[in-house]
């Protein structure tokens, strides 16, 4: 390997833009590690028939190359009957151009790596895949059956240019990782829960130009009935973009649960199309802290909910405590249409009473509903500016319902050319995709793909040598000030237990905005999680 391309490889991860809180990825290039040494499996008792088991052959060969080197999976067809947990390795890879049939139905993970540093997974052609064939249980009803990949403790990592097919259970999760970088990568899953794409709970991790289609992060397509990309806790320092969820259940942050400590998140580039969400944080009770939380550039286009911040989620049980803090979270350009305004709004900012959000700013945020003529923006216990948020710092416990009748001007967003126009369903199996080339309108991927004419390492590795990040040489979509005209008549009502405050605004279109300490009811009412009746 030339000089110039280490040097190179060593500035990777030098993000200013972000929250990262330093590099990422392996070490060492996986060209640098071959040359250590190379673990054919077919050497080791793996046959490409999609009939004979892989498990052995690649425990072998990583037991042969943990400790410097690469385990390589040619191109072909190989049937996996029993899982591997891979522990220990050292500048060592794991290198899939072959695809990988799931013919076990035991529980786990398919591929288990752990307690392991300088570490890569990928294909250099960019065909390399797991197929689960999670539909041979799901067509009975069931949600068992192994994970496709998990990574546990491991440091200084990639996971790239591979594709994760039809997971029984979940594709890809990051437990308690540092450094890692997961990029190029399409997952694609059934119509159903339970299915999330990638799932972090880790620190300094860059998810980037990944592709997920199908259910209700680098450059990345998720196609799957629950989460595009998310966030669990405890992590920290999580940069996420141009991520394309189509037929996703969208980009989402928990469930959150007692003692939460998340911070130093941003999510930036996000496409979503007739998915459950563009992004939701959903807790009930619990306790902790999620700080530093940046939601910008989003473009949403048929889906049920746009923001969804729900700490009252009806789909987990209420857990001991006052509730999650949510603290300083910016939402910024968010454009597009969702699919009923007025049932589901494109705000909803729902905190707990005796945990209030904080420091909330919703800025250049401009949707309009697909069906009817109004729409509806929800705050409760939510302080900060823009919209319903309620800018005193009283911390006295709210709620804020406003009405908009008319468009928003600029609202209108571009579409994706791969949009799916049906779900992938549960009941027969799920294509192998081929890893698209563009994540979000108008903005260019980090890396070619593996294989492609250009190197996927030298386009960004050589813009970090000249001192200039990704976040900053990439096209953004131009931003829209939304300008705020407000005419307000107020008459306050006051009994021995409730007060209330009716308010008529006028915010770039016609509103009406009701306001109570009142709690509502929290009904869960066509699929509306901790939604109430608006009337």
């Amino acid at each position: 390997m030339h000089a110039l391309s280490l040097f190179l490889l060593f500035l990777t991860p030098l993000l200013a833009n972000g929250q990262l809180s330093g590099r990422v990825g392996p070490l060492t290039s996986s060209s640098s590690k071959a040359h250590t040494k190379t673990c054919n499996v077919l050497d080791y008792g793996a046959v490409a028939d999609k009939s004979t088991d892989i498990g052995p052959a690649i425990t072998s060969a990583w037991n042969a190359c943990a400790k410097g080197g690469v385990v390589y999976i040619p191109a072909g067809e190989y049937a996996m009957a029993t899982w591997v947990t891979l522990s220990g390795g050292s500048a060592c890879a794991i290198r899939l151009d072959g695809t990988i049939y799931r013919t076990g139905t035991g529980g786990g993970n398919m591929f288990m790596v752990k307690h392991t540093s300088d570490f890569e997974f990928f294909s250099s052609t960019s065909k390399g895949a797991i197929q689960g064939y999670g539909y041979e249980f799901h067509a009975k009803g069931s949600t068992s059956g192994p994970r496709l990949l998990r990574l546990f403790d491991v440091t200084n990592f990639s996971v790239h240019d591979i594709a994760l097919v039809d997971s029984p259970v979940f594709h890809l999760s990051l437990d308690t990782c540092t450094n890692g970088e997961i990029y190029n990568m399409a997952i694609r899953g059934g119509n159903k829960g339970g299915l999330d794409g990638i799932d972090i709970w880790s620190t300094n991790i860059w998810v980037h130009d990944v592709y997920i289609p199908a259910r209700c992060p680098a450059n990345v397509e998720v196609t799957n009935k629950d989460e595009c990309v998310t966030v669990k806790s405890p992590s920290k320092n999580v940069l996420v973009e141009n991520i394309y969820c189509n037929w996703s259940g969208g980009c989402a942050m928990g469930s959150l649960g007692v003692d939460t400590d998340i911070s130093d998140i941003v999510y930036r580039n996000i496409y979503t199309w007739n998915s459950n969400q563009m992004y939701m944080v959903k807790s009930n009770g619990g306790s902790g802290t999620v700080s530093n939380l940046v939601l910008e550039n989003f473009i949403g286009h048929g889906n049920a909910y746009s923001l969804d911040i729900d700490a009252h989620w009806s789909s987990m049980s209420t857990l001991a405590g006052a509730g999650v803090n949510v603290k300083n979270m910016t939402i910024r350009n968010w454009k597009g249409t969702e699919t009923n305004g007025a049932q589901r709004g494109p705000i909803k900012v729902v905190c707990a009473s005796g945990a209030p959000c904080t420091e909330v700013t919703i800025e250049d945020f401009a949707m309009w509903t697909e069906s009817g003529s109004r729409q509806t923006y929800w705050c409760e216990n939510a302080f900060g500016s823009g919209f319903c948020l309620k800018e005193s710092n009283s911390n006295s416990p709210y709620t804020t319902t406003l009405t908009a009748t008319a468009a928003p001007s600029g609202y209108s967003a571009p579409r994706m050319p791969n949009d799916l126009s049906s779900a992938f369903g549960t009941a027969r199996e799920i294509p192998i995709p081929t890893i698209p080339t563009s994540f979000y309108p108008g903005a260019t991927p980090y890396s070619a793909l593996a294989g492609a004419a250009s190197s996927s390492s030298a386009t960004t590795k050589a813009k970090f040598a000249q001192g200039v990040s990704e976040s900053e040489t990439r096209s953004l979509p131009s931003s829209t000030t939304t300008t705020t005209t407000t005419t307000t008549t107020t008459t306050t009502t006051t009994s021995t237990t409730t007060t209330t405050t009716t308010t008529t605004a006028t915010i770039t279109s016609t509103l009406t905005a009701t306001s109570s300490d009142e709690y509502p009811t929290h009904a869960h009412a066509h699929g509306c999680h901790g939604c109430r009746p608006h009337h």
